[in-house]
């Protein structure tokens, strides 16, 4: 069976009797104004808007979309509602299962379509950056000839992992994660809603705010486990989804953790805590709490990269750079893989060797410029590429580092006001031993002692 009869039929399964379909298939958007979240995309005169022919200026010049962002925000419904806006057949395929056959049995399809009886179609690509080079070329007839109108979603940076062909051939939209806000507004419409419980039952806000924790801003998720739920209360004759009926069906304890609240400083302090004591398994206890309340990953990659630099410095030298990449890869993953780069980092942060050497340094630097200690740059040390510098004495005396053997030069290179101060204390702990030796031995050649 071709792809698209396959979409076609699921689809009228779909309309037909949608009591039989998932809530979180009855509850898809079949408009633009029942899209949740990405108002940046929604307003009036917006590319999303105009693709669809709604609004001043008719459709959007680009004939494909590439939608990018996290999993679970809308990419799939708003390629559906996009194809029911301008009454085009939807084909859905992913490139996890698809290859260029089933592209090329898409697009035979729908040059078919268009040929006999004038339907254009909507290709959905999920995504599209697991889709070689080769594979992702095999898209641009189709592309470029407009036999399709591509839409294509990937949770990866597009500029990396779409060919540049395609991706000058597409308006890229990037979609924002979800609120808590969006998600409650979500699940408000799907229990009170003909397409959804019907107002079966009710959620109080204790169980609320721990199913927006599971979901963690996907509204799959959100959709899953509260139809779950709200299963397990029925079958007990309740009307009410309780605290315990969400944990007993997604299987998780009630997090006590208030992501606006104390405790979100408090935990996120003692993560921090439980890594400058070394204490690894302390620290990852309150990473997977931090994960568990649906904390934002960024916010917690960012407190790593700090703790890299507060807390083990150039004990460590790896720290920094292991922090920073973990960084990097939570904002191009999301959760729920990200988990396991904030584990592999806080690991490797706890068990590092201890340094607040560069903190304590630039503590002490600061203080003495805010102290008023700033004083005027030796002379030797000013910038002598102008005209005039000559005569003003600026640069006069300087000695080239490069040119003296060893390549340190003794002269003096802070101002008067703080000739002498040592802000920098390494310790001996880790790698850092080792520019506790270099710092002293430099130190002495600048004064012009040792050899």
């Amino acid at each position: 069976m071709e792809p698209d009869l396959f979409t076609a039929a699921a689809e009228d399964r779909q309309e037909k009797d949608p009591a039989s379909s998932p809530l979180a298939v009855r509850m898809r958007p079949r408009t633009l104004d029942e899209v949740v979240g990405q108002q940046h995309l929604l307003k009036p005169g917006s590319p999303l808007r105009r693709l669809v022919g709604d609004g001043d200026g008719g459709p959007a010049g680009a004939s494909s979309v590439i939608l990018w962002g996290p999993p679970g925000i809308g990419k799939t419904t708003l390629a559906y509602v996009v194809s029911k806006a301008t009454n085009k057949r939807f084909v859905e395929l992913s490139a996890i299962t698809a290859g260029v056959k089933e592209v090329r049995a898409v697009i035979d399809g729908a040059r078919r379509a268009v040929g006999g009886y004038g339907k254009e179609t909507v290709l959905f690509l999920d995504e599209i950056h697991r889709f070689s080079k080769a594979q992702q070329d095999s898209l641009l007839p189709a592309v470029e000839n407009r036999w399709v109108t591509l839409i294509a979603a990937t949770t990866e940076n597009p500029y990396f992992s779409v060919i540049s062909p395609l991706l000058s051939r597409s308006l890229l939209l990037t979609l924002e994660p979800l609120t808590d806000e969006d998600l409650k507004g979500l699940m408000a419409r799907a229990l009170t809603g003909e397409r959804g419980l019907g107002g079966a039952v009710t959620l109080p806000e204790d169980a609320e705010s721990h199913l927006l924790r599971v979901a963690g801003g996907d509204a799959r998720r959100a959709l899953t486990a509260l139809e779950a739920a709200a299963g397990a209360a029925i079958a007990k004759g309740e009307r009410e989804i309780t605290l315990q009926t969400v944990e007993e069906t997604v299987d998780r304890a009630a997090v006590k953790y208030d992501r606006d609240g104390d405790q979100h400083y408090d935990v996120a302090s003692a993560l921090i805590k439980s890594i400058r004591g070394s204490d690894v398994d302390a620290a990852l206890h309150y990473l997977a709490r931090m994960i568990e309340a649906g904390e934002d990953p960024r916010f917690i990659a960012r407190r790593l990269m700090i703790s890299a630099s507060e807390d083990i410095g150039l004990a460590d030298p790896n720290a920094l750079p292991i922090a920073v990449a973990a960084a990097q890869a939570v904002a191009m993953i999301g959760f729920p893989e990200a988990a396991l780069t904030l584990s592999h980092a806080t690991i490797a942060l706890a068990l590092a060797p201890k340094s607040n050497a560069a903190t304590t340094a630039i503590g002490a630097a600061l203080a003495d410029v805010r102290n008023g200690l700033a004083g005027s740059v030796p002379p030797h040390l000013r910038d002598g590429h102008y005209k005039g510098a000559a005569k003003l004495g600026h640069a006069q005396g300087y000695v080239y580092p490069h040119d003296v053997p060893g390549g340190i030069a003794a002269q003096q290179y802070a101002p008067d006001t703080i000739h002498g101060r040592h802000y920098y204390e390494p310790t001996r702990y880790g790698a850092e031993a080792r520019y506790a030796d270099v710092v002293e031995r430099v130190r002495e050649r600048l004064k012009g002692e040792g050899g």
